[in-house]
Parts: structure tokens; sequence; C-alpha cells
């Protein structure tokens, strides 16, 4: 099994990076917004989701540890 020791702030950050995404793309699809307001908000979350997940996920993937049960 393979265990992660994770400080609840950095757990926080991945949790807020993966609502970015998620709203971001929400909005995407989304039509509570007008068309150009809605890419341009939808595009700015998308791309920052994107962007903070690849340290998150380098640090994350760093401290990955092999457990033995």
């Amino acid at each position: 099994m393979k265990s992660i020791d994770l400080p609840v702030p950095l757990l926080g950050a991945v949790a807020a990076t993966r609502g970015m995404l998620g709203l971001g793309a929400g909005l995407l699809l989304a039509e509570s917004l007008s068309g150009r307001q809605r890419r341009a908000v939808g595009w700015t979350l998308v791309a920052v989701g994107v962007l903070s997940t690849v340290p998150l996920a380098a640090h994350v993937i760093s401290h990955w540890r092999d457990t033995k049960r």
C-alpha cells in the first residue's frame, strides 16, 4: 500500500486547485455570464488550476513511499 504524509496546508492547496479547475470548467459549460466573460473567467480558472497542479503534484509524488501491510 502507498502512503503519503501531507501537512494540512498542502492538502488545502491541493483541494483549492481542484476547486479552481472544476469551477473554471463549470463556467465554461454554464450560460450564467455573457459568452466573453464566461470564457475569460473560465479559462483563467482552468489555467490557474492546471499550472498550480504541477508543483503540487511534484511535491506529493516526491513524498510518496511504499508501506507494507
